[in-house]
Order: structure tokens, then C-alpha cells, then sequence
């Protein structure tokens, strides 16, 4: 079964959502609709912003790939996808800084967005979350009505099948997700106790519902399988504060080194295997990031990515 059009997708989602089953799952995807980008580029181009600025950092390395209107056009809805998951400040390092976020949604309002959304599926509790990690107020400080944290609804999940899927062959993903014209991906790259290191890939956690738990057994292959549905036309890896232990909640300043950097790429798993060097690691050390290699999600070898430093 191929994917359907962005039109006939919209159409079942709203059927769905509005109690009317069609289709028992509701889709078979093999990738978000609303992307565009098609195939990963054989050589991907990833962008590094140095700057002690997060915000400053953020504009740079976008601005490196073409800028923003490269990826927002006129009119469009667009969600910018942190991660808000902890009650912890900025300084802490277990969510998105919210320098990187208020960038990202200026520039994507700049292009001529009619409506950027920010939001995240939360570990402790959103109000906290939201307020304690910045985002909430970064956005808020753009004074434009376009931008909204929104809270998540857990009426607007849906459920969809993922084709070609290994280990997670349906699951259920959040509906303002799989509607926006455009998904920006803007995790925080840190340590995870589970998965070494959680970036941009695992972030599509913040995006479905169900028992997120059952996601760690096998979480190499599900990440991949997950990530064949929701494939962002840009990926914003944060690393101006790197959580090095204890993570992902972290919470000690001592387990936090200030890198000064952020990450920019079409392609997720280029941005995520350069993130891991900022760790340490190999890409290669990543078990669940050679699964997306091999889903054919992008390009993991970083002699194949043309990276440009600004």
C-alpha cells in the first residue's frame, strides 16, 4: 500500500477524530505526509553554529542551510518540536534550550508562517515544565499571536500503521503533528540511561501516546520504525549545554558542560550522528542509530556529510 496524499490523509484523520472509522488502523505510512524533502540526500549538508548565545547559534546555522524560507512558506502551519519533558531550568540541560526554540519560531514566523505551534508529550508535569525549562516564556516574549505553546490533548492521538516496519508495526502519533505543513525537530542532545544518548531521533517520543515504556525493549529498531512516520524537514540539535550523566532528567549542574554549539541538517540522522561526536561517541556506538541508517532515514558515515561551521 502506498502513502496517501496529504489530502486523502487529512481527510481520514478528521474522520477518525471526528468518530468515524474507516480504516481499522486509520493509515499506512511510511513517512509524514507533510514532508516533501523525499529521499536523504547521498551527501547531506549540516550546519554548526558556534556561539555562546543559544538564540545566536540557532539563527546562524539555519541561516548556513539557506535559512529559514528554505523550509517555511507563506501560509503555512508549522510545528517546532522541542523537548520540554523535565521540570528542570535551562541550566540543567534536560530540555531544549529556550535561546534555540525562540529562534526557531521567530524565523519560521519571519518566513510567513500563519501559525507556529510548540509542544511536547511531558514526563513530569506540563505546567512545570513548560515554565521552568523557559520555552513557555521564550515564546511568549515574540508577542505575536501566530505562536502558541499548546498543551497536549489526549483525544488528538491517532492511531497509524507503519509500513515496513520491523518492531513497531502501529502505534499511535499525535494529530498536530501529522497535519502541519512543516516539523522542525529541536531536541537537546544529552545522556540516557537506556539509550546512551537521546537526540533528535528519540525525540519523536514527545509525539506519540500509548505506553511509551514498551518503546525501550527493543529501542533501536522501534526508534527506527517510529521515525519511518514522523521524518522532519528540519533538524535543530541543541547542544549549547550537553548533559553528560544522569540522564534524562538529570538534575545536578555538575553533570552539565557548556559546548556553545548547535546542530542543523535536513537530514536526522546526520544531525544526530555529528551530536554524538560532541559526546564523545561514535555514530556507530548507537545501535539505534544504525537502525535508522538502515531504514534508509538518512546518512550516518560524516565523511559522506558536508559540514559547514558558522
Amino acid at each position: 500500500m502506498t502513502s496517501p496524499s496529504r489530502r486523502e490523509f487529512l481527510a481520514q484523520v478528521a474522520a477518525f477524530t471526528a468518530g468515524v472509522t474507516l480504516l481499522p488502523p486509520l493509515l499506512e505510512l511510511d513517512r509524514l505526509p507533510a514532508a516533501e524533502a523525499g529521499a536523504p540526500a547521498a551527501k547531506p549538508l549540516l550546519a554548526v553554529g558556534r556561539n555562546a548565545d543559544p538564540e545566536a547559534a540557532t539563527t546562524a546555522a539555519v541561516a548556513a542551510l539557506g535559512g529559514m524560507k528554505a523550509f517555511v512558506k507563506e501560509g503555512q502551519t508549522v510545528v517546532v518540536k522541542p523537548n520540554i519533558g523535565w521540570d528542570r531550568s535551562p541550566e540543567q540541560a534536560a530540555n531544549t534550550n529556550p535561546g534555540v526554540v525562540k529562534a526557531l519560531v521567530a524565523m519560521a514566523l519571519a518566513a510567513g508562517a500563519k501559525q507556529v505551534k510548540v509542544f511536547d508529550r511531558t514526563c513530569n508535569d506540563a505546567k512545570r515544565c513548560y515554565a521552568n525549562s523557559g520555552i513557555l516564556a521564550a515564546v511568549e516574549s515574540l508577542k505575536d499571536p501566530r505562536a502558541e505553546c499548546v498543551h497536549i490533548d489526549n483525544r488528538r492521538f491517532v492511531p497509524v500503521k507503519i509500513k515496513d516496519a520491523v518492531a513497531v508495526e502501529e502505534w499511535t502519533f499525535y494529530r498536530d503533528a501529522l497535519e502541519c505543513d512543516v516539523y522542525i525537530n529541536a531536541p537537546v542532545a544529552k545522556h540516557h540511561g537506556i539509550s546512551r544518548l537521546t537526540i533528535g531521533l528519540k525525540n519523536v517520543m514527545g509525539v506519540i501516546g500509548g505506553d511509551r515504556g514498551k518503546i525501550h525493549q527493543n529501542i533501536q529498531q522501534k526508534l527506527a520504525d517510529l521515525n519511518r512516520v514522523v521524518r522532519p524537514a528540519l533538524t535543530v540539535v541543541d547542544c549549547s549545554r550537553i548533559l553528560l550523566r544522569h540522564g534524562p532528567q538529570g538534575g545536578k549542574l555538575e553533570d552539565v558542560e557548556k559546548r556553545d554549539l548547535v546542530i542543523a541538517s535536513r537530514d536526522p540522522v546526520a544531525a544526530d550522528a555529528y551530536a554524538a561526536t560532541v559526546h564523545g561517541l561514535k555514530p556507530e556506538d548507537l545501535a539505534w542509530l544504525s537502525a535508522a541508517r538502515d531504514a534508509g532515514l538518512g546518512v550516518m558515515d560524516l565523511a559522506q556529510v558536508t559540514v559547514k561551521e558558522v
